[in-house]
């Protein structure tokens, strides 16, 4: 099935109008969800700091959570104490708010969390109830939340929106679900903030015209880490050899992609996003090397051999325009202290 959508959303396939009558009943619900929100039948909590949102239009993996890593640590270095709230997909569900550090297990939690805490240091929690969990970090001393994958969690009133686009997939067929990938129409990117576009080729996916340019990044690799820690080798070093590559994220394609970029011959292995990962889901019977992203590598154990290696990636952007753009945030989080 999962297959079969990725086709019909990116890959043209025609069959998209068998689902067109559930595409409708999603539209309708959407719109009468979003009403509901504007006319104060449903409440929104408005956090005594400011939020940023850092989210998507689509399904699937798109870069939110390298953004919400590299946000977080850039507004630290500016002075200010950021704290993150996550649904926790992936992880057990759980009746009250879970703090999150490196050593917290993936399966309770998430892993998109255990990799936020580990790779920001900032304090990070889990709850299906964004607001309790809000309340929970600000009680901990963060004076900035950055929620991570709450476009659409109308609930929790906002500051600054950041939306998420995959570059090579854009947005697809650009039909709302499941007709389409999108979980909003193509008119939301108009309302947020802010665009950010992970690689190039967006013009794949119909951008509408926005106020501002979208922002163009890349997520880079540059080494390899045993999973215990013992030792990073640069990727080149990995070139010309023949490795597995396993991948649970939205778009695995994008991690073989960059791990063939360097040479490497990849035999590829992608599971649903944030599937937990057996020790039987990682042996292949052979002595290849075992490359994963970093998000899955929170949920294998180090005790692993030495052929298991984890591939973080850097985001990187042209300086030029994220100055400015940071500065443009900065002034939004001050205006909105000083007027709450």
């Amino acid at each position: 099935m999962h297959t079969w959508l990725q086709r019909i959303w990116y890959e043209g396939g025609s069959l998209y109008w068998i689902l067109l009558p559930l595409t409708g009943i999603y539209w309708l619900l959407v719109g009468i969800r979003k009403s509901l929100y504007r006319s104060g039948v449903l409440k929104t909590f408005r956090a005594p700091v400011p939020v940023i949102i850092v989210g998507n239009v689509t399904v699937g993996g798109t870069g939110k959570t390298p953004v919400t890593i590299w946000l977080a640590r850039h507004l630290a270095g500016r002075g200010f104490s950021p704290g993150i709230v996550s649904r926790g997909y992936g992880g057990s569900r759980s009746s009250t708010s879970m703090r999150v550090d490196s050593a917290s297990d993936p399966d309770v939690v998430g892993d998109e969390p255990v990799l936020l805490a580990k790779r920001t240091e900032c304090p990070v929690v889990v709850d299906a109830d964004r607001t309790r969990a809000v309340r929970m970090l600000v009680d901990d001393g963060a004076d900035v939340i950055i929620a991570d994958d709450g476009l659409q969690h109308y609930r929790l009133e906002r500051d600054y929106e950041i939306c998420v686009i995959d570059g090579a997939r854009g947005l697809g067929n650009g039909m709302l679900l499941p007709a389409g990938p999108l979980r909003e129409t193509i008119e939301r990117l108009s309302k947020v903030d802010r665009v950010l576009v992970n690689g190039e080729g967006a013009e794949s996916g119909n951008l509408p015209a926005l106020d501002q340019e979208p922002v163009q990044f890349d997520l880079v690799a540059a080494d390899a880490s045993r999973l215990d820690g013992s030792l990073k080798r640069p990727l080149e070093k990995f070139a010309g050899t023949t490795v597995h590559a396993v991948a649970a994220i939205g778009n695995p394609g994008r991690f073989f992609a960059m791990l063939q970029s360097h040479g490497i011959q990849v035999i590829e292995h992608p599971f649903r996003d944030h599937a937990a990962l057996s020790r039987t889901d990682l042996e292949f019977g052979d002595d290849f090397n075992v490359l994963m992203t970093e998000k899955d590598a929170v949920k294998v154990e180090a005790s692993h051999s030495d052929k298991y290696w984890s591939v973080p990636v850097e985001l990187t952007a042209d300086p030029a325009i994220t100055g400015p753009w940071l500065e443009q945030i900065e002034c939004r989080i001050r205006s909105s202290v000083e007027n709450r």
